[in-house]
């Protein structure tokens, strides 16, 4: 029995030296396998960073807060800063053309440069108003000279149809025919005078009228910033209205600038709209009335030719039938 727990007890430390030196060697391999991969990850660096044209991977962070360097150029609160400026002016453009609507607040007034306005606002009113009954001259005009020339046909149909009728039918024939080729001559010319005056009132003239709306709504914002700086200059000065009447100040300043250059342009427009519309017109006019002068001569010339030359056939000694009476 000794013995046999003896052999038990030599078989037990044999088994423990051998797992001893099995771990060694797992420890020893495991060691190597790790200083190797070691190794080769120092051999990988260093041919890294010797190597000139490869570049250089940044090391990421494990931990900390990443700082990203602020842009003082903020697209979001630029586009916000636009709206904030727009809808202030807006609310101060907007009680200011409502206090001058209801008599409340004042507004600037340039006596010499407003004169000139309303003329030129009623001499488009009259303009336009005469374009419109020249082109109702030109569409009657129109319609007279296709109703003469159909007269004219009928006339002439009849004059061979009546031989005891043929020198009156045919004579106002003639005369329809003409005055008929007279009057779309014209006509012409009076669609042409329709066509420069429309070419005047609805792009020149407007033209120079969208001017004068800009100038009016940029008027309204210069009186809106003016109202508001006198506002501020009759309040307290403290260390809080301070900075606002030095901006208010800025903002006036820049309005008045703008407002006087516009004010500028718009002068020196309307000056060379009224020599425009001075030559246009001048033109114009003597074409019409030249035109008109020309068909009312053409037609009276005809006419006394024509009636000459029906007289002439009337006075000839006729040689028509007795009347049936007469054979009674």
């Amino acid at each position: 029995m000794e013995e046999a727990e003896q052999r038990g007890g030599v078989s037990v430390q044999e088994e423990d030296a051998s797992s001893k030196e099995v771990n060694s060697t797992s420890n020893h391999s495991d060691n190597n396998v790790t200083s190797c991969q070691a190794e080769a990850n120092a051999e990988v660096t260093t041919g890294q960073s010797k190597d000139p044209d490869l570049p250089e991977t940044p090391q990421k962070q494990q931990s900390g807060t990443v700082v990203v360097p602020g842009n003082s150029k903020n697209p979001a609160s630029e586009k916000l800063q636009r709206v904030r400026k727009w809808s202030i002016s807006t609310y101060k453009c907007t009680r200011q053309a409502l206090s001058e609507k209801l008599g409340r607040g004042s507004r600037t007034v340039d006596l010499d440069l407003e004169h000139r306005l309303e003329l030129l606002k009623d001499d488009r009113q009259r303009f336009d108003h005469m374009t419109k009954l020249v082109q109702t001259l030109a569409n009657q005009l129109a319609q007279f000279t296709v109703t003469q020339k159909t007269l004219g046909d009928t006339f002439n149909e009849l004059s061979l149809k009546s031989p005891t009728l043929h020198v009156e039918f045919g004579v106002n024939a003639e005369a329809q025919r003409f005055m008929s080729k007279s009057g779309e001559t014209l006509t012409a010319a009076v669609n042409s005078f329709t066509s420069e005056m429309n070419t005047l009132i609805n792009k020149t003239i407007e033209d120079t009228m969208i001017n004068i709306k800009q100038y009016e709504a940029i008027r309204i914002e210069y009186d809106a910033y003016r109202v508001d700086l006198e506002e501020l200059n009759l309040g307290p000065r403290d260390a809080v209205t301070l900075p606002k009447l030095e901006q208010a100040q800025k903002d006036f300043q820049s309005q008045r600038e703008r407002y006087q250059r516009i004010k500028d342009d718009l002068s020196v427009k309307l000056k060379l709209l009224e020599e425009n519309k001075v030559k246009v017109l001048h033109h114009q006019l003597w074409l019409l009335h030249g035109a008109v002068a020309a068909h009312s001569l053409s037609c009276h010339s005809f006419l006394q030719q024509n009636i000459q030359q029906a007289s002439e056939h009337l006075n000839k000694p006729s040689m028509d039938t007795p009347s049936w009476l007469e054979d009674c």
